[in-house]
């Protein structure tokens, strides 16, 4: 983490839901229209290199031991208090981290923090200003899943279906429906995106953030823990 060049203290915003809930298509488009760096916990899988590849697939990837969750807060709290940290590169097609490759993340004046696990992870509460919880039914999210699991990550139609069935459904009820109970607005994944992205930035504004204004305008530069 690079200490040395800090900014000003971000808005920091977290995202969470069940995998297909739609969280990170409002993610994506709340980092479109607040010029927003967006921080995927999907990206921080542990490293299963060591893993002969043909059984990698068969691994939990929707408990919260899957997640480097130590290195997650670590980075959350750089990029709260205006920090640049590097983020390892991950392979979903191999289900491991390339070697000796990162990327720089620099905070901007928002950042948000997208995953499953985003709002379950108690240690992480403390640097969120501001959650949105996306609920969708079993049946929407496990066809979207089917559709972006195919398409970005390479993965066959029974595979996902079969995941969905044996890990993910299953870990999303001990793990991440409860979590919904502590965000500051749900959403329904089944409404409009733009009546999700409205409702959001509705309430941003009423908890007193000023885009027209700028972040640092109206908060204190204090560290946080």
């Amino acid at each position: 983490m690079n200490t040395a060049e800090q900014t000003a203290r971000p808005l920091v915003l977290a995202i969470a839901g069940c995998s297909g809930s739609g969280k990170t298509t409002l993610a994506r488009e709340l980092a479109t229209q607040l010029d927003a760096t967006l921080f995927p916990l999907d990206l921080y899988y542990r490293d299963l290199s060591q893993f002969p590849l043909d059984s990698r697939h068969k691994r939990n990837f929707d408990h919260p031991d899957s997640l480097e969750s130590e290195l997650i807060i670590e980075h959350v709290r750089g990029l709260a208090n205006g920090q640049t940290v590097q983020r390892p590169v991950y392979d979903f097609k191999t289900h491991s981290r390339v070697a000796s490759a990162f990327d720089t993340i620099v905070p901007q004046a928002v950042v948000i923090v997208e995953g499953i696990l985003a709002l379950h992870f108690a240690e992480l509460l403390p640097f969120y200003d501001f959650s949105v919880y996306v609920n969708a039914p079993n049946e929407i999210c496990l066809k979207r899943r089917i559709y972006r699991d195919m398409i970005e990550r390479g993965r066959t139609e029974q595979s996902v279906r079969e995941q969905f069935e044996v890990t993910a459904r299953p870990m999303a009820d001990l793990y991440v429906v409860p979590s919904a109970a502590r965000a500051s607005l749900i959403v329904e994944g089944t409404d409009s995106l733009d009546w999700s992205v409205e409702q959001t930035l509705q309430r941003l504004h009423q908890a007193g953030w000023k885009p027209t204004v700028g972040l640092n305008a109206d908060r204190e530069p204090t560290e946080r823990p």
